[in-house]
């Protein structure tokens, strides 16, 4: 672009006084397109925190893999699935595991639970609670002894400790003369857990897989395997490897993971993020759009500069690169400020958050819900980039209609009353 064009456009920046500031009604347009960019940028990256974080916790909770037979024939174990399925270099572990529902009662406190029954010898292969439930917490699980690890929000709701009785009331009755009588049986609680996860710490029952066998009255037709595997993201690839392997079992195996157990969720997530990228948009577009008026009001001011110019020879094209200069530099100032303002306050509204809750004296952010209680924040890198180059593309294409109605001006017309 030609330097007496760029040079008179950012002339055109500045106030009309000697003091070099830019004029009120441009910094306007720059805070416009910052507090754009920048609702954009922190909006997205908390999206993404939260998609990031409850994927995790998640991850924690389900299983990444689970598969069973659909109907075992003579012969058929979980065993021998279980060596189906490790024949695949991306599981890293298989644990068989019994689950059913049931009631915990003690002194007159009931909470619906499902009782997951595990081996201890393998189920810290695919556990991900890490030190929440170390190893030596499944052993305390023995067989025949009717033993259970409770969360810690259970434990206090039911107002049970360590070493005493849980009373634990199973759906499938006995029938006795006068009708259908609920199972129960006593178990021993040997572990309090707390893993921080809410909804670990509010319904973990674990118990040996024999015993929970024993109080469902199921036998190894009943048991599922749960898998880990090294990358949750191949999930859906090793699910449709593990099947059509082998033809045989493949109407009589079932297999889920856990895009498919959380399908919705995610699904839902990405619509909310598309929606509120779309939002966001068009906050920034009435940000850019204020450029319009700017321009418009300059080109007002000037319109005897600009005749004079058209009068010594400027063509209306380099009239317009003018005014293209001043909108464009100021949308990329804009854009600018937005982004570092942004990125930052991207990277801190977690603190900001725990300040804002310190001073209301109460959580904003309710891990019974969220599950988790602080605000998460994942900046991506091509996320800011996109916003940056929208903004630049809107402020470039909202300049176009002044600096094309500069160029219009006729020297004769502007130049009458002067």
């Amino acid at each position: 672009m030609n330097s007496l064009e760029t040079w008179i456009g950012l002339r055109y920046l500045r106030a009309k006084k000697r003091s070099g500031f830019m004029s009120f009604i441009s910094i306007i347009s720059i805070v416009g397109i910052a507090i754009g960019v920048i609702a954009l940028i922190v909006v997205l990256s908390v999206m993404n925190g939260f998609q990031k974080e409850i994927r995790g916790q998640l991850l924690k909770v389900a299983p990444h893999m689970e598969m069973g037979y659909l109907m075992p024939e003579g012969g058929e174990t979980w065993q021998g699935l279980a060596e189906m399925a490790q024949q695949n270099k991306r599981v890293l572990g298989v644990a068989p595991y019994v689950a059913g529902q049931a009631l915990l009662a003690n002194e007159g406190e009931v909470r619906g639970v499902q009782i997951k029954g595990i081996d201890p010898a393998n189920f810290a292969q695919v556990s991900e609670f890490g030190d929440a439930l170390p190893p030596a917490t499944y052993q305390k699980l023995r067989a025949g002894e009717f033993d259970v690890v409770l969360g810690q929000d259970l434990a206090d709701a039911l107002g049970v400790m360590e070493g005493e009785k849980v009373t634990v009331i199973t759906p499938d009755g006995n029938v006795t003369p006068v009708g259908m009588v609920p199972r129960m049986k006593q178990f021993n609680v040997v572990g309090i857990v707390k893993s921080g996860i809410f909804a670990v710490d509010s319904t973990l029952a674990m118990t040996n897989m024999q015993d929970a066998q024993t109080l469902y009255r199921i036998g190894d037709e009943g048991v599922t395997l749960q898998l880990r595997l090294s990358g949750p993201d191949t999930a859906p690839d090793v699910t449709a490897q593990i099947l059509p392997a082998d033809k045989v079992n493949v109407n009589k195996v079932w297999v889920r993971d856990w895009t498919f157990q959380n399908k919705d969720y995610f699904q839902a997530v990405e619509v909310e993020k598309k929606m509120m990228f779309i939002i966001m948009f068009f906050i920034s577009l009435v940000a850019s759009i204020n450029l319009v008026s700017t321009l418009i009001m300059t080109v007002t001011e000037k319109q005897a500069a600009i005749a004079i110019l058209r009068t010594l020879g400027l063509p209306p094209s380099g009239i317009m690169k003018i005014f293209m200069v001043q909108g464009v530099l100021l949308g990329l100032i804009g854009t600018l400020w937005g982004v570092v303002v942004g990125v930052l306050l991207a990277f801190n509204i977690g603190h900001i958050v725990h300040g804002i809750e310190a001073i209301m004296g109460r959580k904003l952010i309710a891990s019974a819900v969220y599950f988790i209680d602080y605000v998460p924040s994942h900046v991506v890198l091509s996320d800011v980039l996109i916003i940056a180059g929208i903004s630049l593309l809107l402020s470039f294409l909202v300049t176009l209609y002044p600096s094309w109605r500069a160029a219009k001006t006729q020297p004769a017309e502007a130049l009458r009353y002067e």
